[in-house]
């Protein structure tokens, strides 16, 4: 269970260190307008998503077990901690993020990393393609710029929500949000070693400042972002409140080990590595417990980012270091820059990112599965989008593991994440 890091500085050198720095900074401009637009989307501060990419992502870097992974706040993590907030508030989600960190350092200390091939394939594209279709709903207020004072936190009662303020539409910010998807697909089509999403973002929001549009910036809906990281501190701390608060914990555990597995695995695709899974687990533990103290949001590996570190040239867990201080940097040095933002911009790109994770490519591929494996990945979606995610995944994988003893030939699934 020994960090990365420590086995990569044993042979570490300058060349090392420049290809490190690159992709670290090239990350970190990646990162930041994620972080802020899934904190957005998960009912908290736009700096907690921030605080989230520095501390985690540090403690994930320096921890992890993998050589490249990148770690901060995804979007699979918007539903649970939307859901958290609406009913127990942010110091409840900070108290489940401190214990689902506990849970996650027990599993690691108990070597429970290999045990994510037992997870059915089929619940994992259930449960992503149900997030990534509650994440595009969510965006739809701001880029269509409707005007709705309080949309619904449940789906079925979201979309006549929606259909109620069709009236309000702001044509500026609907215009704002459409340019960005499509300069990200372009830059990552034309120019995929850029830092696509950063730039289209400024883009588009430089231009609705200059033309003086009416959509809302990150400052003139949250007021300004801070300039330094806050203190960190306990949450208030009661039997009632942890027996309360312990299903969402093991929720968010459960993304959290499974995502930033998930994460590993692909990494070790692109590097021809091999990560460890049990360390990996450990830093997550670690990155949780570390966000909550801050005042941050759950956390774990990201597919995307870690992807984005691989093709930059990143080799070691430096680079995740030196992503989360360019990050921090950019906090203290740039705040009112970030903070002017645009809104429809930052939910063009999540729409784009919740488009990516329920990765249509392999739409054809879901539909050839055989009869019981489309039944598991269909239930797990709806259940996902109109029940519950706790109810979602205790439901799938527990019909899986029942369908994988009636197939006890059969091999594991070989795992094929989406990008997200």
């Amino acid at each position: 269970m020994t960090p990365k890091l420590l086995t990569t500085l044993k042979s570490y050198s300058w060349p090392l260190f420049a290809a490190d720095v690159f992709a670290g900074v090239t990350v970190a401009m990646v990162a930041l307008p994620l972080s802020l637009a899934i904190a957005i989307a998960s009912g908290a501060e736009p700096a907690a998503g921030l605080v989230t990419a520095i501390v985690a992502g540090f403690l994930i870097s320096l921890l992890g077990g993998s050589r490249v992974q990148i770690g901060g706040p995804t979007g699979a993590f918007i539903v649970v901690v939307y859901g958290v907030i609406a009913h127990h508030g942010f110091d409840g989600l900070v108290l489940a993020t401190l214990m689902a960190g506990v849970i996650l350092l027990i599993a690691g200390a108990l070597r429970a990393g290999n045990l994510i091939q037992f997870i059915p394939e089929a619940v994992v594209n259930g449960f992503t393609i149900g997030i990534a279709i509650i994440i595009a709903t969510s965006q739809l207020k701001d880029l269509f710029g409707l005007e709705i004072a309080n949309l619904p936190a449940d789906f079925l009662h979201k979309l006549p929500a929606l259909w109620a303020g069709r009236e309000t539409l702001n044509l500026s910010a609907l215009g704002i949000g459409l340019v960005t998807l499509a300069l990200i697909v372009l830059f990552r089509r034309l120019a995929p070693k850029w830092p696509g999403l950063i730039v289209a973002v400024g883009l588009t929001s430089a231009a609705a400042a200059l033309l003086v549009l009416p959509v809302e910036t990150i400052t003139s809906r949250f007021g300004a972002l801070p300039d330094h990281l806050p203190m960190p501190t306990l949450p208030d701390i009661s039997l009632a409140r942890l027996q309360e608060l312990l299903p969402s914990a093991l929720i968010i555990a459960f993304l959290a080990g499974v995502e930033s597995l998930l994460s590993a695995m692909v990494a070790d695709r692109m590097i021809e590595g091999k990560h460890r899974p049990n360390a990996e687990l450990i830093a997550q533990g670690a990155a949780n417990i570390g966000s909550s103290l801050f005042g941050g949001l759950p956390a774990t590996g990201a597919i995307a980012r870690t992807a984005t570190n691989v093709k930059a040239g990143g080799k070691t867990p430096v680079a995740g270091l030196v992503h989360a201080l360019a990050i921090l940097l950019m906090m203290l040095l740039a705040g009112p820059l970030v903070g002017a933002l645009a809104l429809p911009a930052l939910a063009g790109l999540l729409s784009l990112t919740a488009w990516n994770m329920s990765e249509p490519h392999k739409w054809r591929e879901h539909a050839k599965l055989p009869v019981e494996d489309r039944l598991l990945l269909v239930l797990t979606l709806v259940l996902t989008v109109v029940a519950d995610l706790a109810v979602a995944i205790g439901v799938g994988v527990a019909l899986g593991l029942a369908l994988r003893l009636r197939r006890r030939a059969t091999k594991p699934s070989d795992w094929t994440p989406p990008e997200r």
